[in-house]
């Protein structure tokens, strides 16, 4: 472990501490002090004692736990959905990504290490203080730039043709709060049978999403599902489903480009009332759907945080051999504890 790196720190209660390892540096508790001296090179996996006689094991974080303590500015997709992205989208090596917005880069992370270096991941983001963000984590996690990684700040729906040529994207993902207004843009850069997915929050904003992709005929019958994670608790006999769980998240909705002049195939169902009335459109608005204004001081320090990480990141990254791969240590925030 070296310095510059984040490292997990776990106690014999089960509480999770990260942090960052300085020349010099001490981790403080109510229960003594550990020298990070104690860490810096030392095999991952390490079992340690701080001055209080307590012991902690040291583990490089992974990327779940990586992205649920990294600088945020905008809520990050949860390891749960992002898994099921990369698997229900099939996101491959040296794929050709689209993705917008791109939030605090969570799934951007996800997505990069899926296509490795020879794939490309496009992202678009409209707001500057989230694209501030996402690099900085990108570039924390992987120790520097990905060479697979584009940022494109704007409107995805008004540059995408612009900046891709048509049929030249495989897949595209969308987590954003009214992806119906760029599945036009989609349809127009994506090859068939590529996929499109979306993560959308509410029951309102699905709906919708399904019924423009059944309107605009270039794409499959969508398909829409919703991924729960249940802990269980298990020691000896005492085994059963944790009291906590994470439960709704998001939605994901999918479907895939027909080919040029191909005709919609729509199973058969009843009759239902499928279009919408203006009271209906008043429930998509920004506000409606429950967009959080995050304040800019918020902003600001997310986006101090993530850079301050990215440049730990890259002392600890210059210390290893440079053919060696990025991506054997996520590295994060400043100490932050979370379970």
């Amino acid at each position: 472990m070296r310095v510059g790196e984040r490292v997990q720190l776990t106690d014999d209660g089960g509480r999770i501490t990260t942090i960052t390892l300085a020349e010099g540096g001490q981790y403080h508790t109510h229960r003594g002090v550990l020298e990070h001296q104690e860490l810096i090179g030392a095999p991952e996996g390490t079992v340690v004692t701080n001055s209080g006689g307590i012991q902690f094991q040291a583990l490089r974080p992974l990327l779940k736990d990586f992205v649920l303590s990294m600088p945020r500015g905008a809520a990050v997709v949860y390891p749960k959905d992002s898994g099921q992205i990369v698997t229900m989208a099939d996101i491959f090596p040296g794929a050709r990504v689209v993705e917008a917005g791109v939030g605090s880069g969570a799934l951007s992370i996800s997505l990069l290490r899926a296509v490795g270096d020879e794939g490309t991941v496009h992202s678009f983001e409209r707001r500057e203080e989230f694209a501030d963000i996402a690099r900085g984590n990108i570039e924390t996690m992987f120790g520097g730039p990905h060479p697979a990684w584009t940022l494109t700040l704007g409107d995805l729906a008004e540059q995408l043709p612009e900046v891709e040529e048509p049929g030249s994207v495989d897949r595209v993902v969308l987590d954003m709060l009214a992806p119906w207004e760029c599945l036009d843009a989609v349809a127009h850069v994506l090859a068939p049978g590529g996929v499109v997915m979306c993560y959308v929050a509410t029951v309102t904003q699905l709906s919708r999403v399904a019924e423009a992709m059944r309107a605009d005929g270039r794409y499959t019958e969508p398909e829409a599902s919703e991924t729960m994670v249940r802990g269980w608790h298990v020691e000896g006999l005492a085994v059963r489903p944790d009291h906590r769980m994470v439960a709704h998240t998001g939605f994901l909705i999918q479907s895939r480009k027909l080919a040029e002049g191909a005709v919609r195939l729509a199973p058969k169902r009843r009759a239902s009332k499928s279009d919408y009335t203006e009271e209906d459109l008043q429930a998509w608005t920004p506000v409606a759907l429950g967009e959080r204004i995050v304040s800019d001081r918020k902003l600001r320090r997310a986006g101090r945080d993530a850079t301050n990480l990215a440049e730990q990141a890259a002392l600890a990254t210059a210390q290893i051999d440079p053919d060696s791969r990025r991506e054997n240590t996520p590295q994060s925030t400043e100490d932050t504890s979370h379970e």
